[in-house]
């Protein structure tokens, strides 16, 4: 994949290591954006350094309104063509989800809107990403096609902020994947402005986990580190849902209905795998969950869906996150229930792929496990490590390599139950180390389980399970990768 950088640019920006040091992490787990030691940045020079011309602002503008990339007026172009020269150092764009970050959204909008220009910050709820990438994109390569340079360095030069939440920057990367799979080249790397909850994304490539305070300052320094921050790379996963036909499904916004039930041919499901199957996919960036956790979230995401004035902010989110987990049954199973119904391994087998290998191997869930996590990043549930820093002899025993988000591998391991949970988070102890692989499958069975509670990068849902059939939940890694700006 072609550096998103121009040739002249090139040996200035490298890729670097996307998961920071352990002294890093800590530092970028407590802070926000205003973590930042910077001198005055000019407001001038900051604009002449993001700014697009005019003309090549209204024409995106005008194509994406029109859903048409070829819609662009006459007399906006520039006869001949205008020179390379016009193009700003780190032409940008933004992308903002006003809902994200409690009453900052339309405040944050109109500041960055006088930071680069009005055509150049995109309210995600009147312009959605995969317009922006098909018309506005489009735009500026057919102007590029026609002779005009500077349209031509715009678009390899082109870098993209995303205010918002975990699921709104994989939203935005998941739309941009779209132009690796027709080929194009340039693919614009992505830096965020945290305004979610958790912000794992952000805290792995050191944006933050936080909106601060002083996000007026904080959010001008953000876009001059954007423009010049080294690129990073991202594994993203594949996703497919196998269940047998006639199970009612409500599933996230993320998983979308599959033309064709791809399951690997070279593990076969046998009897287990019913004779008339419906399928989802997805792509994650962060973590798949399944179990106890999941249900915890798919209670709390109900109620904020239903009673949205009692989720104002991420801290009155995390307090009834808490409670949910409490009522639930996360920290204490209920004297009414069979503890042994509620660990995983009573309905569930999980296979692998190790790395370059072509054979899958059935591994044992571990007892009194409750919650499942395959995990990308290095930071979960809001700026933990659960995989750990592991030493090289625990390494080495147990066939396992350094974590990294870029390594093509994805760490698996388990929660027993809330208390044990809170000790990992606290990082005072590691999570149930299960395996590392390329690949995974889980089978889940019901019985005394009606049903599953999953979820993908923050979206859970209830999944349905048959006494009969199986249901197969199955990770691949993506082929391509994400490109992410790095903030050092």
């Amino acid at each position: 994949m072609d550096s998103p950088v121009s040739k002249t640019d090139a040996s200035k920006e490298k890729f670097v290591a996307s998961r920071p040091s352990t002294a890093d992490s800590k530092t970028i787990r407590g802070c926000g954006l205003a973590n930042l030691t910077w001198v005055g940045v000019d407001k001038v020079e900051l604009r002449q350094r993001l700014m697009m011309p005019e003309y090549l602002r209204l024409a995106m503008r005008d194509c994406i309104k029109r859903k048409d990339s070829s819609a662009i007026p006459d007399h906006l172009l520039l006869p001949g063509g205008a020179v390379a020269d016009m193009a700003p150092h780190a032409p940008m764009v933004v992308f903002i989800n006003p809902n994200s970050g409690g009453r900052h959204g339309p405040v944050l909008k109109e500041r960055l809107q006088q930071l680069m220009s009005e055509e150049q910050v995109f309210d995600l709820t009147e312009v959605k990403p995969h317009e922006f990438v098909r018309y506005g994109l489009g735009c500026l390569e057919k102007v590029a096609a026609e002779g005009d340079e500077c349209a031509k360095e715009c678009r390899a030069r082109l870098r993209i902020m995303v205010a918002g939440g975990d699921g709104t920057v994989g939203w935005v990367l998941g739309c941009l994947g779209e132009l690796n799979k027709e080929g194009k080249s340039h693919i614009p790397p992505v830096g965020v402005i945290p305004l979610g909850t958790g912000n794992d994304l952000s805290r792995s490539f050191g944006w933050g986990g936080s909106f601060p305070f002083a996000w007026r300052s904080a959010v001008k320094r953000t876009l001059h580190r954007a423009s010049m921050g080294p690129v990073a790379r991202l594994d993203s996963w594949k996703i497919l849902v196998s269940m047998p036909s006639g199970e009612v499904v409500d599933p996230p916004y993320s998983l979308k209905p599959a033309e064709e039930n791809e399951l690997d041919q070279g593990l076969d499901a046998g009897i287990d795998a019913p004779p008339l199957a419906m399928a989802y996919e997805g792509v994650f960036y962060n973590y798949l969950s399944i179990g106890m956790d999941a249900q915890v979230a798919y209670g709390f995401h109900h109620l904020r869906n239903t009673k949205p004035y009692l989720a104002q902010g991420p801290i009155s989110n995390k307090i009834i996150y808490s409670g949910f987990g409490c009522t639930q049954g996360w920290f204490c199973t209920p004297c009414v229930n069979d503890p042994g119904l509620r660990g995983l391994r009573n309905i569930m087998k999980i296979h692998i792929k190790k790395v370059n290998c072509s054979q899958w191997e059935e591994i044992a869930v571990p007892k009194n496990v409750r919650s499942i996590v395959a995990l990308n990043l290095h930071s979960y549930g809001s700026g933990s490590h659960p995989w750990g820093n592991l030493k090289p002899d625990y390494l080495e025993k147990r066939g396992f390599v350094e974590a990294h988000c870029d390594d093509g591998l994805i760490e698996i391991f388990g929660f027993k139950q809330g208390w044990h949970a809170s000790f990992v988070m606290a990082e005072l102890i590691s999570a149930k180390h299960i395996a590392q692989a390329a690949a995974v499958r889980f089978e889940l069975r019901g019985g005394d389980w009606r049903d599953a509670f999953l979820q993908m990068d923050g979206e859970p849902w209830k999944q349905p399970m048959s006494t009969e059939y199986s249901t197969f939940v199955e990770i691949k890694k993506v082929p391509f990768q994400s490109l992410m700006i790095n903030n050092e």
